[in-house]
């Protein structure tokens, strides 16, 4: 810097003969130099107001407006922009009680078993009720000698048959899945597991799949205190609002009701079977919609019921039995079945349904039947049970809600 004091050493200090002019140059130097200061300061100062302008009319107005920390479509984390998925409708089939047969009597080709019907069950997510174990074990729930006392148990390696006919999920919440003790429990979840097959119904157990990018959650119940026990209600809602917060979608199955020919019809009671409490399936049901379910669907009579809509949700009471190679009787309208296919919002409202008529052979294989016998019996006891809130199964299969719903 440029020193005014005369005195002191700087580059004017040779200059001893302009020694009376001394303090003219210095401070003209001074004033040159601030003059400089002053001009370079307003240019950068119009150069910079200028950029600022410039810079604020190429920023679109949607940015300037958008919210601090979020982005169009998508939530912004570490600077990345992440999509939120869009969620997609729900499409579910579901059928009723199944057993591929009773070690040792199993079919001649079990592969093949349920090929005639396999392409009326296809979907993205596909439901059964699975009427016993998957395993080798020896010791049964029967003293030697028992003659009213009924344990059903296929090979491991047979989940490999369900899931290659579209299975996705499989219910244990029911009274067989014990039949061989802790060790048939343990090999059904192994065999299911290994099959890509999600698992249902033992205690405080909730399947989880998805269609697309919509989770769904199946939280399926009996009246045993060894799976989800659909006799103690609190519970019961506390585990479906649970499923509410885990998934878009909530699925209820009950394996509840009185069981054969007499007991097609829902009672609105508490019902019973050789001395067992089998629940009240319409109040168990009207609670599960309460608690946030979306669909209810049932099976254990071993019958097809009846089904309503109840608050716009589906609620089918029995599918009845599905596939039972010689295990249970097909006499009269036990042999009468169906599969039902129902697609929602992702918000859980329904869509719409679609009812196929199932004929089981006398060994207990699933058939189509054209005829439409068991949608004709269903309209039937629909209509009988539940008046004008019953669902309606049109003739091209085609399930509607009541006109006043």
């Amino acid at each position: 810097m440029v020193s005014s004091t005369p005195s002191s050493p700087g580059r004017y200090r040779h200059r001893a003969r302009d020694r009376k002019h001394h303090w003219r140059r210095p401070r003209l130097v001074t004033v040159v130099v601030v003059v400089l200061l002053l001009v370079g300061g307003l240019c950068l100062g119009g150069y910079a107001l200028v950029r600022a302008v410039h810079h604020s009319a190429a920023v679109p107005p949607a940015r300037k407006a958008r919210p601090a920390g979020r982005s169009a479509g998508g939530t912004v984390s570490n600077s990345q922009t992440t999509v939120k998925p869009t969620l997609q409708d729900v499409t579910i089939s579901a059928v009723g009680d199944m057993e591929l047969g009773n070690t040792p009597n199993l079919p001649p080709d079990p592969s093949t078993y349920l090929q005639p019907v396999k392409s009326a069950l296809a979907a993205p997510i596909v439901f059964g009720n699975l009427e016993g174990t998957l395993t080798d074990a020896s010791a049964s729930k029967c003293a030697g000698g028992a003659t009213n006392c009924y344990a059903f148990r296929t090979p491991p390696a047979f989940a490999q048959i369900f899931r290659q006919n579209g299975f996705t999920v499989l219910n244990s919440a029911n009274n067989h899945s014990h039949d061989y003790g802790q060790a048939g429990v343990s090999d059904t979840s192994a065999a299911l597991q290994a099959a890509g097959i999600t698992q249902a119904g033992l205690p405080g157990q909730i399947g989880l799949v998805t269609d697309g990018s919509t989770k769904v959650a199946f939280v399926d119940f009996a009246p045993y205190t060894d799976v989800n026990n659909l006799l103690d209600l609190s519970t019961a809602k506390e585990l479906i609002t649970q499923a509410r917060s885990e998934a878009n979608v909530v699925v209820v199955y009950m394996h509840a009701g009185a069981e054969g020919s007499n007991a097609d019809h829902v009672t609105g009671n508490e019902e019973t079977y050789v001395g067992e409490d089998r629940g009240n399936a319409e109040v168990f049901a009207h609670d599960a919609i309460d608690a946030g379910a979306a669909l209810v669907i049932a099976s254990g009579p071993h019958v097809l019921r009846g089904s309503e809509f109840y608050h716009g949700h589906l609620i089918d009471y029995s599918l009845g039995d599905f596939a039972n190679y010689n295990n249970f009787s097909t006499a009269g309208d036990l042999d009468l079945s169906g599969i039902l296919t129902v697609t929602l919002r992702a918000d859980g409202n329904y869509v719409g349904g679609h009812f196929t008529s199932l004929l089981l052979s006398a060994t207990g294989q699933p058939m189509i039947d054209s005829s439409q016998a068991a949608a004709t019996f269903v309209n039937q006891l629909s209509s009988a049970d539940f008046g004008s809130a019953a669902a309606i199964i049109q003739p091209d299969g085609l399930i509607n809600p009541p006109p006043d719903s």
